[in-house]
């Protein structure tokens, strides 16, 4: 599971790398995504990548912060996937 920050949004990938293909992915543009602060909808973003994996049978990932620190937006993000059943 790639993430990708910017200051305005941000986006969650869950890519098969033997393939080069995008399985799922998410991101705060999606409708899905409910208002509130960055954080929240960070936290948004976790749980609805997490939901479409589990409809996909896709239940470990590796997760790639891509160089981001882990706090504020990609922790609520990777802490929102794990509460929804993915494991990494």
């Amino acid at each position: 599971m790639n993430v990708f920050r910017s200051n305005k949004n941000i986006y969650a990938q869950i890519i098969d790398d033997v393939e080069g293909v995008t399985l799922v992915s998410a991101s705060t543009l999606d409708s899905a995504v409910s208002d509130g602060n960055k954080t929240e909808q960070a936290a948004g973003v976790g749980k609805l990548v997490a939901e479409r994996a589990s409809k996909k049978n896709i239940k470990k990932v590796v997760f790639d912060r891509g160089g981001y620190l882990y706090h504020g937006r990609v922790q609520a993000l990777a802490d929102a996937a794990r509460e929804n059943g993915l494991e990494f």
